[in-house]
């Protein structure tokens, strides 16, 4: 792609207003032919939103500017119509069918017809001719439920494909997938690129935007800062992250000096089976936690981290075999997530839209979900206390919001992550388990929720973070676990924790503890 490349799409003084709220004031983007251009900005910067208006989910008539495609202005109504222009947009949360087969998926609503019948044979065979152009080898009447979340992100690349795709938008593509399956993604829109493909990537990870971007238009506070050339700039990571936050950000971490307390939390010999099948999830691990301690757990995916962490937090994950945890020098018993909260445990899932909330409820709901018992009286809950404590932490953790009377599901993936954390903070917990804090949310809000987190210990709980982004875990942990197939096999420090020394013990059984 060259900047003299004709110009396929052009969005001008787009204006997008939900009641209360301004999401995109005087937007302006221009995307040229075969060129991948990235749009980057904060939580809440506008950048789905925009997305959805160009895609016709927000349809024409409910918001001003004009968006002018292919040389001619577009009004779309509704999805179909982008679809058929061969704009397609794929959502960061997948629109497929788990109970259905790849080849229905496909082609859900879009079915090759044969005398006013659906003809299978056409759409399986079309479905095989789809999955080899995006490398996808798989059965097409495997259900999408069976082949994991980058398999699925071919798929609905796929469904792109058959729609006849000339402008394809990726909304967080890679934001749920490991690093293998983000570096096939990335070839596959490279390789789209060379056969003409325009694509539109929203990512929070700048890394993968510095590598593959052409352009990058960077929106702040649903309006435009600026759009730039990656080669022709010289565009970093740093100068992406001075354009998305307006300012310098000398250090992706706040700085931390911390006050470590003696050993409280001891888990030794624990060992859970898979919910199914007999396979042990987790073989033996033992493992200890401080006061004042931030505690990092590294491991490719599927190492076993998430399940250590469920089976320990009331066993919700799998089948207890053995194992003992202690708390303060006395064995506990946590059988259930009653039981965990109870003494003291919280934990804040990697799924925060499917598991963290519920997304039909408020803010202030969300906010005291996990312990009605401290704003209840005689069995009554008390609506002002619940107001009051949610208006709290709403302050306290700078969540974005006009009242806590919001919706979660109205809020960005950074707010909706800050209302879990308040739910869990409510509880009062001693140890904070997190699971992929940051999944999903930009640099600004991270660097707020690192904050938190290093504030938390300050008060003297333990907090683990389990983190598939090893540069966190360095910059953020006192103290790192390594994990492999359901085993610790590391125990490293602070100093002596790098990306190699992590790998090292993320990909062998063989045992480390160099403390």
């Amino acid at each position: 792609m060259t900047t003299d490349a004709p110009i396929l799409l052009e969005m001008r003084s787009i204006t997008k207003e939900f009641p209360g709220v301004k999401a995109l004031s005087d937007v302006n983007l221009v995307v040229r032919s075969g060129e991948i251009h990235a749009i980057c900005g904060e939580n809440g910067a506008g950048k789905s939103t925009l997305m959805k208006v160009l895609s016709g989910v927000y349809p024409y008539g409910t918001y001003s500017g004009d968006i002018v495609y292919q040389g001619q202005e577009a009004r779309f109504s509704d999805i179909r119509q982008s679809e058929r222009a061969g704009i397609v947009i794929i959502h960061q949360e997948l629109a497929l069918i788990p109970d259905m087969s790849i080849t229905e998926n496909m082609f859900l609503g879009n079915e090759p017809r044969r005398r006013g019948a659906i003809d299978w044979k056409v759409a399986q065979k079309r479905a095989k001719e789809l999955m080899r152009q995006v490398g996808l080898d798989e059965d097409p009447d495997t259900l999408i439920k069976d082949i994991g979340v980058g398999k699925q992100q071919l798929v609905e690349i796929a469904k792109a494909f058959a729609k006849d795709v000339k402008l394809l938008i990726l909304d967080e593509p890679t934001a749920a997938l490991n690093e293998a399956d983000s570096q096939h993604l990335l070839d596959l829109l490279r390789g789209f690129r060379e056969q003409g493909i325009t694509s539109i990537m929203i990512s929070h990870k700048l890394n993968e935007i510095e590598a593959i971007s052409d352009s990058i238009t960077i929106l702040r506070d649903g309006r435009t800062v600026e759009t730039l050339d990656v080669k022709g700039d010289g565009v970093d990571e740093d100068r992406i992250v001075r354009g998305m936050v307006g300012r310098e950000l000398s250090s992706r971490f706040p700085d931390h000096t911390p006050k470590i307390g003696e050993v409280f939390f001891e888990v030794s010999n624990w060992n859970v089976k898979h919910p199914i099948t007999d396979r042990l999830v987790c073989k033996n691990e033992t493992f200890t936690v401080r006061r004042g301690e931030i505690v990092g757990f590294a491991g490719l995916m599927g190492a076993g981290r998430t399940e250590l962490a469920m089976s320990v937090f009331g066993r919700s994950y799998g089948v207890f075999q053995s194992g003992r945890i202690v708390k303060d020098g006395k064995e506990i018993q946590l059988k259930t997530v009653a039981d965990a909260i109870h003494h003291g445990l919280a934990y804040v899932s990697e799924d925060r839209k499917a598991i963290g909330l519920n997304l039909l409820d408020d803010i202030k709901t969300s906010t005291v979900a996990a312990k009605l018992s401290k704003i209840s009286h005689r069995g009554v809950l008390s609506e002002v206390e619940e107001y009051e404590a949610a208006e709290a932490y709403r302050k306290e953790l700078r969540t974005k919001a006009p009242t806590v009377d919001e919706g979660v599901s109205k809020l960005s993936g950074g707010n909706q992550q800050k209302v879990v954390l308040a739910k869990w903070m409510f509880t009062d917990p001693d140890l904070l388990i997190l699971d992929e804090p940051t999944r999903g949310i930009d640099v600004g809000a991270k660097y707020e929720i690192y904050g938190i987190i290093q504030r938390l210990a300050d008060q003297g709980k333990g907090v683990i973070v389990i983190s598939s982004e090893l540069p966190e875990l360095i910059g953020l942990c006192d103290r790192i676990y390594t994990v492999f197939e359901g085993q610790i096999t590391g125990e490293l420090s602070r100093e002596q924790a790098n990306p190699e020394s992590l790998m090292k013990q993320m990909t062998s059984t063989k045992k480390m503890q160099t403390r």
